[in-house]
């Protein structure tokens, strides 16, 4: 599978990346179709799915149930393989979710995913923003990622972002942004090529439009030809999905 480089991180990351909240949580959760939580050996055939087509990129987060807990346990053994990127300021707990931003809580957040992820660093950690939050981070939250950065704990830092207020807002000081990519938003297309020119990757969420889209490939393709886009995230445990969709990126350049 193609790769490409994350903005300024330098990281080579697939086209395609492993969305993994469907490992840890069925509940709240947007999908057009009710689901179960694989079981162990299901888990790690995907995983070995994903590393046959050559996929690197594996996203998770606090706020997507036990899949940490679960990707530390299928990753062990592979896990130089793997570009992992988590996230903070969201936890989901007893159905409910829960936001704190404040720089303790960063930084106790990403010490949890590590031991969850039985890891030492992970590749990106972004903001899990409520769609507030991004549009006035504080320095405490700022600085407290920064500092983790220096400490070699996380490689590039961001924001999953959701609203154009919060792009701009964050870009300055974001080494990637997780962003919902329509090719035919002109406004959006300006906010990633200045993306583009400062070296902030761009990683592109709900590409499928949370498994609404009538045609995956295309929606694939499409969000992967926007200039800019490294990696279009897309979360699934079918392995002829998986396998589809990174068929459908084949010819991507």
């Amino acid at each position: 599978m193609l790769k490409r480089v994350l903005g300024k991180t330098g990281l080579e990351v697939s086209v395609l990346g492993l969305g993994t909240v469907k490992l840890g949580r069925k509940e709240q959760v947007k999908y057009p179709h009710k689901f179960e939580i694989p079981d162990d050996a299901a888990a790690s055939g995907l995983i070995v799915v994903a590393e046959e087509c050559g996929i690197n990129v594996i996203d998770t987060a606090p706020a997507y149930g036990y899949s940490e807990e679960r990707l530390g346990k299928l990753l062990a053994g592979r896990r130089e393989r793997w570009c992992i990127v988590t996230k903070v300021g969201e936890d989901f707990d007893g159905g409910v979710s829960r936001f704190d931003f404040s720089g303790s809580e960063v930084r106790g957040s990403v010490e949890r995913s590590l031991r969850r992820l039985r890891t030492d660093r992970v590749e990106v950690v972004l903001v899990h923003s409520d769609g507030v939050v991004e549009k006035g981070m504080t320095e405490g939250l700022w600085g407290e990622l920064e500092r983790l950065k220096g400490e070699g704990k996380v490689r590039g830092i961001g924001v999953s972002v959701k609203t154009a207020e919060g792009f701009a807002s964050c870009i300055a000081r974001s080494d990637v942004l997780m962003v919902e990519v329509d090719p035919a938003d002109s406004g959006l297309l300006v906010r990633l090529a200045e993306a583009q020119r400062r070296g902030v990757g761009i990683l592109a969420k709900k590409a499928l439009s949370s498994g609404h889209a009538a045609d995956p490939g295309a929606s694939l393709r499409g969000v992967l030809g926007v200039p800019g886009v490294s990696c279009a995230v897309v979360g699934t445990i079918n392995p002829g999905h998986l396998r589809a969709n990174c068929l459908s990126v084949a010819g991507v350049r």
